[in-house]
């Protein structure tokens, strides 16, 4: 998931669905499943941020009154799905479209994962409403972002409020739905992001709990294997959802940031440098990605795939950014990464002619290099 998506949730559920007429990899291929008596439910869910007969298991998801989880609860019911979604708010934009859109099998339930109380009552919901089918799949799609700045000039709450969505959401949703999950013998899809994997300049809060999430997740894989629940990870470049298009939030984001900085650190830094940063974060997003359709086929596929994959890569300059980051010296990498991203400029501190001005480190001494677009969002 990029680095913008926020605070959404939604689950999708299906029933009564005839699978002779899918592909030979999907679902119905897969070893210990009847379609006459799977379900499946998919939710999902951002925080700030079934029928009779053949049907297929659920999948609880974080997200789906926007971006990739609206855009793939609607294909799942087109699919002939029963969904159950999760949405932060039930008279959002986005519910309002589900609701619209889709047909009568979708479910719309309000779920926040920074409120205990919310997940429980999901959970019993689920565990209610697939006693007779069963559970198939369950999809953490969640992912919050408040602030894009250094990690100094990140408040410690924004780094608790990401570990409260992107990890501790996805752990308790899991948990909680993984005796269903194994008596199935179902699937856990999870959306993760490259800055867990390698570090984005001004991510460092969003990064760290999507590292944490997707090493639980590998942790789960192999653990759940004499289970035969299959894990996978969704690791997508940079796409316009909804909250990327959203300039106006990162913004009041921005202003909100300046207004609780400490002044030492204001000092230190410079108004002019955060708003260098912003620029910089916001230009990356121009060339974010339309067709949220490979993410969302991404999802789909190891949902039904006999064989998923354990990573799943969608979106283009992916496989650049990863050569990079595993091929090249550290110091390459890093530059890399700013050019790409966001490409720092010296620090108030630290310019020519200012009290206490140090010499340029490595990373200062060329602060304008360009080598191209973010590879989260290179074409």
């Amino acid at each position: 998931m990029p680095p913008t998506q926020f605070l959404q949730t939604g689950w999708f559920w299906c029933s009564t669905f005839d699978l002779t007429h899918l592909p030979d990899k999907v679902l119905r291929t897969t070893r210990g499943l009847d379609p006459i008596q799977t379900l499946v439910i998919v939710g999902l869910s951002q925080a700030g941020l079934g029928h009779s007969g053949s049907s297929l298991t659920a999948l609880p998801w974080p997200g789906c009154d926007s971006g990739f989880g609206k855009e793939t609860a609607k294909k799942l019911d087109s699919m002939g799905f029963t969904v159950l979604a999760t949405v932060l708010e039930l008279n959002s934009p986005g519910a309002i479209e589900l609701r619209t859109c889709c047909s009568p099998r979708l479910r719309l339930l309000q779920l926040d994962l920074t409120k205990p109380g919310d997940i429980s009552r999901v959970l019993e919901f689920t565990k209610a409403h697939t006693t007779s089918t069963g559970l198939w799949g369950l999809v953490n799609n969640a992912g919050h972002n408040e602030v894009v700045a250094d990690a100094e000039l990140s408040p410690v709450a924004t780094f608790r409020s990401c570990m409260e969505v992107n990890f501790f959401g996805a752990l308790e949703l899991t948990k909680g739905l993984l005796p269903l999950l194994r008596s199935s013998r179902g699937r856990i899809v999870t959306v993760g992001s490259p800055a867990g994997d390698m570090p984005y300049p001004c991510l460092g809060a969003y990064g760290t709990s999507k590292a944490a999430v997707a090493l639980l997740m590998d942790t789960f894989s192999c653990e759940l294997l004499p289970w035969g629940v299959k894990v996978s990870i969704i690791q997508p470049g940079c796409f316009k959802t909804e909250s990327v298009r959203n300039v106006g939030q990162w913004e009041k984001r921005k202003q909100l940031l300046l207004a609780n900085l400490p002044q030492e650190l204001l000092q230190a830094y410079g108004k002019d440098y955060i708003e260098h940063l912003h620029g910089q974060f916001l230009r990356s997003l121009r060339l974010a990605m339309s067709d949220l359709s490979p993410v969302v086929d991404a999802i789909t596929d190891a949902l039904l795939a006999a064989r998923p994959r354990r990573r799943y890569y969608p979106g283009q300059g992916l496989g650049l950014m990863y050569f990079i980051h595993y091929y090249l010296p550290e110091g390459l990498r890093r530059r890399f990464l700013q050019a790409f991203f966001i490409s720092h400029c010296l620090p108030r501190a630290l310019q020519p002619g200012q009290p206490g001005a140090t010499p340029s480190q490595d990373a200062a001494q060329d602060p304008n290099l360009s080598l191209g677009p973010s590879p989260a969002v290179a074409r």
